[in-house]
């Protein structure tokens, strides 16, 4: 009978001992994913400063509907921003994208208006807003300091407006078209490189359909007070301008709409309407006019006409020109240039219209054409620049100042008027009066002598005399003659000849 054998197996066994650790790791890699499937994320947001922020009690919501906590508040090491870190649902995690966007809500008085009552008695919270991108996995964003004017993906167009001075134009201001809000001011900032200010606008769709590449935008204030021939006028828009202000949009007159704006396209923001109304030309020709006068109230953008029709603008007045001339610098006219636009009567608006107008200027020039300044307005003391013709004034020609044709001028409104009285004053200061005056007192004295001479006293006398002799020996003539012209013989016979006796019948 044969012994039976073991089998020996060469495979090894898992000692009991590490099922103990291999547990503990699934149920780590089951609380991790539990966590991050039943946690939101954790998102960390830098402010200016904490004002309204306060740990464990700000709230974080998006539409109304609270989706975090803030957890802590720090202090950052620049010691300029503070760090807010937030928990937030797990329903917010789609709305964490690379342009989503954080704010403080409180209560707020602005140009836009009042906001935020809400939190007087609920305290502040943070609002979120999300992107119009896909969502990301980015945490940590950067807080904005002011509430945004215009949610993120409203249809529309973004403009840049560009201006000299703010001018009361600020954030939140209403963007109009003959007078409703069609979009509104989203932020302003100034440009240091340029020095202007940059105001970035939004126009809502589709208003944005009544913007085009000819459109001119201006400052639009809450009242307006303007003087022209036909009387005063008081215009008052609403109650949002009256208080804040605002901006216009629209087509000059007579001008063509162009093309359709792109988005961030760039206009100049006007002081007003009627220079935003002025029509602009390409081509034009440069000249300066010196005046002798005073030329306060005579700015850049003051009217250049001619016989009453406009057909320039004042760029400026050339005072640092003036004073490196080579000018009597006690008797210095006053440079100032201006810009004729020939297409603003009727010509083509190119460069040989602005030649042929220089050669017709000169022509002009030499049969009297000059500039004067004139009155725009009495009330403002505005002034303008006015040509026309002279044809007293002396010949004169085209000079050069500067680099620019210079134009003959003359004294205009009430210096033209004062200047005729002070010559006229001067010609009668210069008549000899008192030598005139005193030969006529001569003059009469030799008079009072005469009449007072005792034979000058009996001359009318004796010519009364002579007179009645003269009458009676023309009254005795008119006789003779009458005699003659009856009896002509008279001259002969001395005596009437008797006529013939005639026979009598038996």
């Amino acid at each position: 009978m044969s012994e039976a054998q073991a089998a020996v197996s060469s495979r090894r066994r898992l000692p009991a001992i590490w099922l103990v650790p291999i547990v503990a790791l699934a149920l780590g890699l089951y609380m991790v994913i539990y966590t991050y499937t039943t946690e939101g994320p954790e998102v960390t947001i830098v402010f200016a400063t904490a004002d309204g922020i306060e740990a464990g009690k700000t709230k974080l919501k998006s539409r109304s509907v609270q989706i975090g906590l803030v957890e802590r508040v720090t202090l950052n090491e620049d010691l300029k921003s503070v760090s807010v870190v937030a928990k937030l649902e797990p329903v917010a995690r789609p709305l964490l994208r690379d342009d989503t966007r954080f704010w403080v809500v409180r209560a707020r008085l602005g140009a836009g208006g009042i906001s935020g009552l809400g939190t007087i008695m609920s305290g502040g919270y943070i609002e979120v807003e999300p992107g119009a991108s896909e969502p990301s996995a980015k945490r940590e964003f950067r807080g904005l300091e002011n509430v945004p004017v215009t949610p993120v993906g409203t249809p529309g167009v973004k403009l840049v407006l560009t201006s000299s001075h703010a001018g009361g134009v600020g954030t939140g201001n209403p963007i109009l078209y003959r007078g409703y809000a069609v979009g509104r001011i989203e932020r302003t900032e100034f440009d240091e490189p340029t020095q202007t200010v940059r105001h970035h606008a939004f126009i809502d769709a589709p208003y944005d359909q009544l913007l085009n590449e000819a459109s001119r935008f201006w400052k639009t204030s809450g009242i307006s007070l303007s003087a022209s021939a036909s009387g005063m006028r008081l215009d008052v828009g609403s109650l949002q301008t009256l208080l804040a202000g605002g901006v216009s949009f629209g087509l000059p007159e007579h001008t063509k709409a162009g093309g359709r704006v792109a988005n961030g396209a760039e206009f100049a923001l006007y002081d007003h309407v009627e220079d935003a109304q002025e029509l602009t030309f390409r081509h034009g020709a440069e000249y300066v006019v010196a005046f002798e006068q005073s030329v306060r109230g005579l700015e850049p953008g003051a009217p250049v006409t001619y016989r009453g029709l406009r057909v320039g603008s004042v760029l400026r007045v050339m005072i640092e020109e003036a004073g490196s001339a080579s000018r009597d610098a006690y008797a210095q006219p006053i440079p100032v240039l201006i810009r004729v636009e020939p297409a603003r009567i009727g010509l083509p608006d190119t460069e040989e219209a602005v030649a042929r107008f220089k050669e017709d200027m000169a022509s002009d020039v030499g049969h009297g054409l000059r500039a004067t300044l004139q009155s725009t307005n009495l009330l403002t003391g505005r002034l303008m620049v006015a040509f026309d013709f002279y044809f007293d004034d002396p010949v004169r020609e085209i000079g050069t100042f500067a680099g620019h044709p210079e134009l003959p001028t003359l004294p205009g409104g009430l210096e033209r008027i004062e200047r005729s009285a002070a010559r006229l004053l001067a010609k009668l200061n210069s008549l000899p009066l008192d030598r005139t005056v005193s030969e006529l007192n001569s003059t009469l004295a030799q008079i009072r002598l005469a009449v007072g001479n005792e034979q000058l006293q009996e001359l009318p006398e004796s010519l009364s005399q002579s007179l009645a002799r003269l009458d009676r020996t023309l009254d005795s003539v008119e006789g003779l003659s009458r005699t003659v012209g009856e009896q002509p013989n008279s001259l002969i016979f001395s005596r009437p000849i008797k006529p013939d006796p005639e026979p009598k019948a038996p």
